[in-house]
């Protein structure tokens, strides 16, 4: 085989590699998250950072993953991880500057990583379904709301397509069943917790 069919191979193979590569990529495109997070309490930790996914074909399905961290200083070391799902029922345009979404109902499932902490109680000491809640994992309902910056009418060089700033007020069984076996002890402030954060869209 002469030097000008090694050249067509070498050709042909690095076509493959660069083809191959380029619909790898496009094929995990959508791994790629639309907006980053960081959020302060709420639930998830202290506070927390995450990646957000825009769902559904109107964007107005939010689906996020945080990974949330509480210092020792603030009541023992703890590491959280929460997949997080909200939708955005009503929007309100703010000129074309941006957007406010008053009614964000949502539910997320949080894990807490702890050595005292496990997904379900041992056997060995308690009565099968004597507790019927994990102990590190939580389901939780949420319900927020966001205002949206539109920065590309704000900032055009800035390379962001949007800044937003939340709030979000959740619970979980835990709270919400001990809030029905204690009503006289309990008010509903006492069973949601509060978490503010910032979402960044690229």
């Amino acid at each position: 085989m002469n030097g000008y069919h090694f050249k067509r191979i070498y050709i042909l193979l690095a076509f493959l590699i660069i083809f191959s590569g380029k619909t790898s990529a496009q094929r995990f495109k959508f791994l790629v998250p639309d907006n980053a997070i960081v959020q302060f309490a709420g639930s998830i930790g202290y506070f927390s950072v995450g990646a957000g996914y825009d769902v559904f074909k109107n964007k107005k399905g939010i689906l996020d993953f945080n990974y949330g961290y509480v210092p020792a200083t603030k009541g023992g070391e703890l590491h959280i991880v929460t997949a997080k799902f909200a939708y955005k029922f009503y929007e309100v345009k703010l000129k074309d500057w941006g957007k406010f979404y008053p009614f964000n109902p949502g539910f997320f499932a949080s894990y807490t990583f702890h050595p005292s902490l496990s997904y379900k109680f041992s056997e060995h000491r308690y009565p099968n379904n004597y507790y019927y809640w994990s102990e590190a994992l939580r389901p939780n309902l949420s319900i927020g709301n966001e205002i949206e910056f539109n920065m590309k009418k704000i900032w055009k060089d800035s390379g962001i397509k949007a800044i937003s700033l939340y709030s979000e007020m959740n619970t979980n069984d835990y709270y919400i069943v001990n809030y029905f076996q204690n009503t006289s002890a309990l008010t509903l402030a006492d069973i949601f917790q509060l978490g503010i954060g910032m979402r960044v869209k690229f």
